[in-house]
């Protein structure tokens, strides 16, 4: 019986609860009355549970579809503004245990080059990552007990908020590291990250153990429950995701849905972002050996029914997508992206070559970040580097609250303003540059307070004369 409040996946992830809500959706998909209430009551902005959700993605009428796109771009704007986060990925070693059938890290592949990032190698990624005007990033490892234990990652977050070059400084470092013990998740909070990520990959306990044959990943319980550890260790943002492509669709969506109303049930706090890649080509990797790839088409409907459903929840794409496709997904509900990114292991000191590769996946979007910043802004969009939640403490419930009421809008619209003008005065091309003071000067108009405006503008004031205040 599905309950989630239970501490077990099985539980949590109840495949006969998943199996009814598919047999369910499949039977009312074109029920226009079901769906039409579905659409007018997900106007509150308070979601819907994973059976309505599942639904409104199954749905076949095209008008009611032209609905949910034009209220999902709705609610995003509502609590995100026209704001988008930027980050990047920095991957520390790729050595690994797993026999993952869908990634090159697997442990049999000998074609991959292995590679671990010294102190002194992460030390000139950082910089390099700082030159081009990152603030936030997020650390991506292989799972392997010797060659990348939880004291190389400490060290790792130590050395890199201890960079500080020219007026380069990482703010917010988030962790995307294998399941591991309540203990380490609570020595990662004590070392200042900002939100662990986790992808579950599949929610299908049988794919999932097919997909993981070798390794410790292949325990389901032990991946699936590590996100209740990591709030038992004290970390109270969360990042979940699955490779769509690995398994059919519909049921992970099913399966995301019920583990971030699991999160809310037994935590009070639902998943702070939610991760939305498709399965790439890679090493030995070859996407059509997966035949469950979803098309571009669904793939912008399962991003706009996930901001319909959990409205409140920061909304990621990479640099797996193409630039057209990303900008369909930014319309109708992504928050966060990442430009000018690297997925090879010491990737931004030196691209390494086809013959010596140690990249998890091939990069579709491969601008650099000053060519993504100013595609956004003549796009109509605020790119900000804004950590400033983290760095006030206004995380995890706090957090949560402030974006629930839409007054998250308050803190963010300033910051984002701020740290895009950072941006601009330290690294920004020339016409970028003009395009960002174009928007900062528009946006300040909107700010609704007299005394708030102020203030924005005494500190681009004080940016643009030189000084930097990393509370941002």
């Amino acid at each position: 019986m599905y309950d989630p409040k239970s501490p077990h996946a099985v539980d949590f992830i109840n495949d006969e609860e998943i199996k009814a809500t598919l047999k369910f959706a499949e039977e009312n998909k074109n029920n226009r009355e079901m769906i039409e209430a579905l659409i007018e009551r997900a106007r509150d902005c308070k979601g819907l549970s994973h059976r309505e959700a599942l639904l409104l993605l199954d749905c076949e009428l095209p008008d009611l579809n032209e609905k949910m796109f034009a209220l999902a771009k709705e609610i995003k704007e509502k609590f995100y503004g026209r704001r988008i986060v930027l980050f990047a990925p920095l991957y520390m070693s790729n050595y690994c245990v797993n026999g993952c059938t869908y990634c090159p890290y697997h442990a049999k592949n000998t074609h991959i080059r292995r590679k671990k990032l010294s102190q002194d190698e992460i030390r000139a990624e950082v910089i390099a990552l700082q030159d081009m005007g990152h603030k936030r990033l997020a650390l991506e490892t292989g799972e392997h007990p010797t060659m990348n234990p939880i004291e190389y990652i400490l060290e790792s977050i130590k050395t890199i908020y201890s960079i500080k070059h020219k007026n380069g400084a990482i703010r917010r470092v988030n962790v995307n590291i294998a399941a591991t013990t309540v203990e380490n998740y609570r020595k990662l909070k004590e070392a200042g990250i900002g939100t662990y990520i986790l992808f579950q990959e599949t929610y299908n306990k049988e794919a999932y153990e097919t997909l993981h044959p070798t390794g410790p990943k292949h325990d389901y319980a032990w991946h699936t429950e590590a996100m209740d550890r990591a709030m038992q260790g004290g970390i109270d943002d969360v990042g979940c995701g699955v490779l769509f492509g690995l398994n059919l669709y519909r049921y992970d969506f099913v399966g995301m849905l019920m583990h971030a109303e699991h999160l809310e049930a037994a935590f009070g706090v639902g998943p702070h972002t939610i991760s939305v890649p498709r399965i790439r080509p890679a090493d030995d990797i070859d996407p059509l050996n997966f035949s469950n790839a979803i098309p571009d088409d669904i793939f912008v409907k399962i991003v706009s029914v996930f901001r319909i459903a959990v409205p409140y929840t920061g909304m990621i794409i990479s640099t797996r997508e193409s630039a057209a496709v990303r900008e369909k997904v930014l319309e109708v509900g992504i928050s966060q992206i990442s430009g000018g990114s690297r997925t090879s292991v010491g990737g931004y000191v030196e691209e390494e070559s086809e013959e010596d590769n140690s990249a998890q996946f091939d990069v579709e979007d491969r601008r650099t970040l000053d060519q993504v910043i100013n595609w956004l802004l003549k796009l109509g969009y605020i790119p900000s580097f804004c950590t400033a939640c983290y760095r006030e403490g206004r995380t995890g419930d706090r957090f949560m609250k402030l974006v629930k009421s839409a007054k998250i809008g308050n803190c963010c619209q300033p910051n984002a303003l701020m740290t895009l003008k950072e941006y601009l005065e330290d690294y920004a091309s020339p016409d970028t540059k003009v395009a960002g003071e174009k928007v900062i000067e528009e946006e300040l108009k909107y700010i609704p307070s007299e005394n708030i405006q102020r203030i924005c503008k005494e500190r681009l004031e004080k940016i643009h004369n030189g000084e930097r205040d990393f509370r941002f």
